[in-house]
């Protein structure tokens, strides 16, 4: 391997140089919403299947999801669809080209935030039988 001086070059910008952005969040937890459904996804199959094999283990795979951990894990849940869906609605429009510069960027990452609460909760009322 060829002898290369690596002390004069720059480091490559990190976090810690960057300061937090909107859109920068926004962009990250997009992308851990996304792993975090992923897992979901194995969770809820693992109940459908427990359904399936036997009334026994039906009944540990059920305890586990309406326990209070597994409830809290649906809800961080709901909320990840709720939020992966609305910017995903947000890309599509930013794909046509539309709200691309920063102060409609900023505003629709607002209208994502603000959506993805109102889904979840209307999702939870829906779920408790009250709407």
């Amino acid at each position: 391997m060829a002898d290369v001086n690596r002390g004069n070059r720059p480091l490559s910008p990190h976090l810690s140089i960057y300061r937090p952005l909107w859109t920068m969040v926004l962009s990250i937890t997009h992308r851990i919403t996304g792993v975090g459904l992923a897992l979901s996804i194995v969770l809820i199959t693992w109940w459908f299947l427990a359904l399936a094999i036997n009334e026994a283990y039906f009944e540990v795979a059920n305890a586990v999801l309406t326990s209070v951990l597994g409830g809290l894990i649906l809800l961080v849940s709901l909320w990840a669809l709720s939020f992966h869906f609305c910017n995903g609605i947000r890309h599509l429009f930013w794909d046509a080209g539309k709200g691309l510069d920063l102060g409609t960027a900023y505003k629709s990452g607002l209208a994502v935030m603000a959506g993805s609460v109102v889904l979840t909760v209307i999702g939870v009322l829906i779920f408790r039988g009250i709407i």
